[in-house]
């Protein structure tokens, strides 16, 4: 190894280090499942927004964004984070503040799947069972993605063999999720936070100055057909453009519908400690998202005029463009080296920040809605803790699993399992905080629509190409919301305790 690696390395090392750290320091704070899986309800607004945001954005912000953009222009990536930051905002403005008070309301609900179950009084828990199973099948592989991201980024450093680095990275992140919770995930996130900030407005700076400029990066943008378009994509194999449409930017608006029912967003906003704080919650994570967004497609522009400079190779793989970027800077010394590494530490951090969120929903899921509700109702809180922490471990040992393919797409496999929740979660959590009307049937038949029509639309319709060629998550979305709405209708109206529940939710909502 070079002293550069061994820089970089050593920045790594301290900052897995770190999270492990604090894994060990809350361990002792989680006394009961509540605590392990939601932390008390004791997140403070800085905290809450940006461990909200930083488990969102995983290393899709800082490898599969830049790398649309580095690949086919500005479009793609532009029309997707637009519909994120919208969707962003509204979700705060609108669900954040009821489902607090609602999932208390409801019998101090903890997970999502539970919020559900008791919400529409499903006293057999069919709806918090079948959402436990939906967060499993679209998280597991979720979870696999960050893991991959983990093993690309050593392999692609420092030679390693991919799978090994997956281990590794795998046990860090599975370590100090099973020691410290929920609670050391939305600390560390906010960490993580903090450090992928410092990386991509780094790597942008750097990128600009060693590209030749704003100016010269402007012009090397402009001089590939459609590249800096927001209406066509840029070919590189053909040098040519490609329309991009008005259905397939309504279609990458869509990804914003997509938070209406991400269980680890959602689960940010039920763990505040005060309610009344979550405007300022709000403020945070929008200002934080519109500008990160921003910067991640801007490195992708940068770092294609990076490429044609011969700063750095052009990449096979354009979603490595911020390690290529990194592993030059490693080349200035020493004090650059570890820069360089903080920097990388920031890709880890992107993508930790997201895998250990999905673990503990996936388990939360596993051992809570299914295991404990379902087989075995009378566990103590000692034996339920064990199975929780075992259940983090077993679903982390599939993830793995499924992520021993060095090629599979960051991008890809988060855009699929987003769809995933967004369809089939986001209708129901919608339909149950602003719809007294709604009913179990309801949600039951919209929850199940919504996730086969992703599969469906996926797999046979949008391989059709044409106007089909639209993101899964819009049209399950729309077809999930339209079936819950009919279903509810033409079943039994909800009870009076569960109309008087829902007023007094709204009425606490509004009340300052």
């Amino acid at each position: 190894m070079t002293t550069s690696d061994i820089c970089i390395l050593i920045s790594i090392v301290a900052y897995l280090l770190l999270v492990v750290w604090i894994g060990v320091a809350f361990s002792r704070k989680n006394k009961t499942t509540d605590d392990f899986y939601l932390g008390g309800r004791k997140l403070g607004p800085f905290v809450t927004a940006m461990s909200a945001e930083a488990s969102d954005m995983s290393s899709w912000l800082l490898m599969g964004l830049p790398g649309v953009a580095y690949a086919t222009g500005i479009a793609d990536a532009f029309w997707t984070a637009i519909g994120l930051a919208i969707g962003t905002y509204i979700n705060w403005l609108v669900v954040a503040k009821r489902l607090r008070k609602y999932t208390v309301a409801c019998n101090n609900s903890t997970t999502i799947p539970i919020f559900f179950s008791n919400r529409y009084r499903d006293d057999k828990k069919i709806l918090s069972v079948i959402a436990a199973v939906v967060i499993i099948i679209f998280f597991v592989p979720y979870t696999a993605s960050g893991f991959a991201a983990c093993g690309k980024l050593f392999a692609s450093l420092f030679g390693w063999d991919y799978f090994a680095a997956m281990i590794i990275s795998a046990v860090v992140i599975v370590g100090y999720t099973t020691l410290g919770g929920f609670l050391a995930a939305s600390t560390s996130d906010f960490l993580q936070s903090i450090i992928m900030t410092i990386a991509i407005f780094v790597v942008l700076g750097y990128g600009v100055v060693t590209a030749g400029g704003i100016d010269s990066v402007m012009a090397n943008a402009e001089s590939m057909a459609g590249y800096f378009s927001l209406t066509s994509v840029y070919d590189a194999a053909t040098g040519t453009s490609a329309d991009y449409g008005i259905i397939t930017i309504f279609s990458m608006l869509a990804w914003g519908l997509g938070y209406f029912g991400m269980p680890h967003v959602l689960l940010r906003f039920m763990a505040i400690e005060d309610p009344g704080k979550l405007k300022l919650s709000r403020r945070i994570a929008t200002v934080w998202v519109f500008i990160s967004l921003g910067v991640a497609i801007f490195i992708g522009v940068v770092g294609n005029a990076m490429s044609k400079k011969g700063v750095i190779p052009t990449l096979d793989d354009p979603e490595t463009i911020i390690v290529s970027i990194a592993t030059v800077i490693s080349k200035h010394g020493i004090a650059a080296a570890l820069i360089a590494g903080l920097i990388l530490a920031g890709i880890l951090a992107a993508t930790m920040s997201t895998a250990d969120s999905q673990l503990l929903a996936a388990s939360s899921s596993a051992s809570q809605n299914i295991i404990k509700e379902v087989f075995f109702k009378n566990l103590s809180e000692r034996a339920a803790m064990i199975i929780a922490r075992i259940t983090v471990v077993v679903i982390s040992v599939v993830a793995i699993f499924i992520a021993k393919d060095p090629n599979s797409s960051v991008f890809e496999i988060v855009s699929f399992a987003w769809a995933g929740f967004g369809a089939a979660f986001g209708p129901v959590m919608l339909l149950a905080l602003f719809w007294k009307r709604s009913n179990k049937w309801g949600a039951l038949t919209g929850m199940f629509t919504g996730g086969v029509m992703v599969f469906v639309w996926k797999f046979l319709v949008k391989p059709l190409g044409g106007a089909w060629n639209i993101y899964e998550l819009l049209p399950a979305f729309i077809a999930a919301i339209a079936v819950n709405v009919v279903v509810s209708m033409l079943t039994k109206a909800p009870t009076q305790d569960m109309v008087d529940e829902f007023d007094g939710v709204v009425k606490e909502c509004k009340a300052k």
